[in-house]
């Protein structure tokens, strides 16, 4: 791996740190894994506002199921 590559890496890492700081500052109850993963869906293109609104229609939905996530 060049040294370019793991500037890359680092830096990516530390906007995932930042993000995931202001996630639990703003009290989103995302990991970290599955905040990874939305933003790279909105960076795939997915609409910000669609992919929340999926997450609270299954926050519902797990709620009402009694499900173990009843966030």
């Amino acid at each position: 791996m060049s040294s370019k590559d793991a500037d890359r890496i680092t830096a990516a890492q530390q906007t995932l740190d930042t993000l995931f700081d202001i996630s639990q500052l703003l009290n989103t109850q995302l990991d970290k894994e599955t905040l990874a993963t939305c933003v790279g869906m909105i960076e795939g293109g997915v609409n910000p506002e669609a992919l929340a609104a999926v997450i609270q229609e299954l926050r519902r939905e797990a709620a009402g199921l009694g499900g173990p996530d009843t966030r």
